[in-house]
């Protein structure tokens, strides 16, 4: 994830060769396709300037990511950080109801409702899975407590 959004503030995606059916299918917008661009920057700048050019390169782009990052969370997902949340305050755990699916098969996009009734909290999540929109819905709710908090 940390990758996909740093090619997209280099922005990257626009300067992708992408083949036609990549093109058509939004692959310039697609994660795994955005974060290999950002590994291969990395490594052409390796091949080019070497490892200290490419160590540079790296420092600047993960620095000020890293700086920003709250060691009590890191490698906890949203659900995980709702979950532990509502049950140290002794609530009852969220609710997550799918509330819509959206295309074709190889292409759909799914929209999660996600309900905490004891803090009349209702937030919604969209994704490109099912596991995805809760994870979209589980921060929206997580971050809206942390506004109330």
């Amino acid at each position: 994830a940390t990758l996909v959004i740093f090619a997209q503030q280099l922005n990257l995606g626009s300067l992708l060769k992408l083949g036609e059916g990549e093109l058509k299918s939004g692959g310039f917008r697609r994660p795994s396709i955005l974060a290999d661009a950002v590994e291969s920057l990395i490594g052409a700048v390796f091949l080019d300037g070497g490892y200290p050019a490419a160590e540079q390169v790296v420092l600047n782009l993960f620095i000020p990511y890293l700086e920003k990052v709250d060691r009590r969370t890191l490698g906890k997902d949203a659900k995980t950080l709702l979950q532990e949340y509502l049950q140290a305050q002794h609530l009852a755990l969220p609710n997550y109801t799918m509330l819509e699916t959206q295309g074709e098969a190889h292409a759909q996009l799914f929209q999660v409702e996600c309900a905490i009734p004891s803090l009349k909290i209702t937030t919604y999540g969209k994704g490109t899975s099912r596991r995805n929109a809760e994870q979209q819905a589980a921060l929206a709710a997580y971050e809206l407590i942390g506004n109330k908090k």
